[in-house]
């Protein structure tokens, strides 16, 4: 008969019903958390300067000992406002071959491995440009297992886009986290190796001034354009 429903059939649905009710949330909250925009190594001090006595920070977990080192480093390699070169700078990082390579016009400047986002925090693709620098700064976020409290991150070069603004936090720093380059590790950022940081951050635009410890893009100090790609 039609629209009968029997004793097993009526057992079977009260059954199923709960079951495709979680299934209906996992895959709310799967998507969620998919079209959720990251917040990758944002901070809320843009002074630049390092702070003496920061001596723990926080990662994964674990405590770890923050380095000294870029307290010592001199600020006498600063690029000077208004020295310019005539082949264009630009940087190139490779997802898929978790690589950064520096270029000014066709020339390869610098080459380095990074760590990129991992697959739940990703880098964003696309061409950015550089809006400010920062020689030091505190970098707290993530959750869970990837919580993070990261005091004198070295070495800070955001960027942005018209799509990405420069409030998500994403931006190529130094680290002295981990040593573990050439992987995915990231809340989304481009993490370096300290040496070739330093060496990133004094190359590219905006140009600090000789005193300076941060510095912001604007029409007459842009800042250096960034490729993205897979």
């Amino acid at each position: 008969m039609v629209g009968l429903i029997t004793v097993g059939s009526r057992r079977q649905f009260f059954i199923l019903v709960p079951l495709f009710i979680i299934f209906g949330i996992g895959v709310v909250s799967r998507t969620l958390r998919t079209i959720t925009p990251n917040v990758a190594c944002t901070t809320s001090n843009f002074s630049g300067e390092f702070v003496s006595g920061e001596q723990l920070g926080y990662y994964q977990g674990e405590e770890l000992f923050v380095p000294e080192m870029i307290a010592e480093i001199p600020n006498d390699s600063v690029s000077v406002l208004g020295v310019t070169n005539p082949l264009e700078k630009w940087i190139e990082i490779d997802l898929s071959e978790q690589t950064l390579r520096a270029w000014e016009g066709s020339s390869l400047f610098l080459e380095t491995l990074v760590s990129t986002g991992l697959p739940w925090w990703p880098t964003p693709q696309g061409e950015f440009r550089v809006w400010a620098k920062i020689r030091a700064a505190k970098m707290e976020g993530g959750e869970g297992r990837y919580y993070y409290n990261l005091p004198n991150v070295p070495y800070v070069m955001y960027f942005e886009n018209s799509n990405i603004p420069g409030s998500r936090g994403f931006g190529l720093h130094g680290t002295y986290w981990h040593n573990d380059f050439g992987k995915e590790q990231s809340n989304g950022c481009v993490d370096l190796p300290i040496s070739m940081a330093e060496k990133l951050y004094f190359w590219v635009t905006p140009d600090l001034s000789l005193a300076g410890s941060s510095v912001f893009s604007s029409p007459e100090n842009p800042g250096t354009k960034i490729v993205i790609h897979e």
